[in-house]
């Protein structure tokens, strides 16, 4: 237990605090130009989606969404066109648009070559493809997320054993750091 802790302070301490303030900057302006944000992730990268939806739409007021959160559409299209495309297509009937931006949260970010989370290499190429911002909380900076986003916060690997729990734990640290950044945060939470 003490070492997981430990592993944790380390991750404070050698986060980029750039990465984090650049990704509130691009987000305060992402709201400016009344763009909307779309949330990608699986396991329980998924799970932080649905949160940090909230979050962002409630204490930020940026126009938010995430795939996961309709179970039936993403059943759906993983059964008639394959889990490859699922997030993908979702964004093209959203009409992903170049004033909007993805946010992708994930331990690895996606590897096409080992064909690893397809989903989000394919929905990272959408966006880029129609000049759509690409952000990402990540494990990983060798995945597909962190070698093609425009900001990608990456989560210092401080134990190889860890990587999953400490990367999807982070990811709630700086998506809940991002929504009370005074730049970002509009609405005071209850407590």
């Amino acid at each position: 237990m003490q070492a997981f802790f430990a592993a944790a302070e380390r991750i404070c301490s050698e986060i980029s605090f750039g990465s984090i303030e650049e990704l509130a900057l691009e987000l305060d302006r992402l709201r400016a130009r009344r763009g909307r944000l779309f949330l990608l992730g699986v396991g329980g990268s998924a799970a932080n989606c649905s949160h940090a939806v909230n979050d962002f739409r409630k204490l930020c007021g940026i126009e938010t969404y995430s795939p996961v959160d309709n179970v039936s559409e993403l059943t759906a299209r993983t059964n008639d066109e394959g889990w490859d495309t699922v997030f993908s297509a979702w964004l093209e009937i959203s009409q992903l648009s170049d004033k909007d931006a993805i946010l992708v949260y994930s331990v690895g970010g996606g590897d096409a070559e080992r064909n690893i989370s397809p989903n989000i290499v394919n929905a990272v190429d959408l966006a880029k493809a129609r000049g759509a911002r690409v952000f990402g909380i990540v494990g990983r900076d060798s995945g597909h997320t962190a070698k093609h986003g425009d900001v990608v916060v990456v989560i210092p690997q401080v134990e190889a054993g860890w990587v999953t729990p400490l990367s999807e734990a982070f990811q709630a640290v700086v998506w809940h750091c991002l929504v009370s950044h005074p730049s970002l945060q509009r609405r005071q939470t209850k407590w």
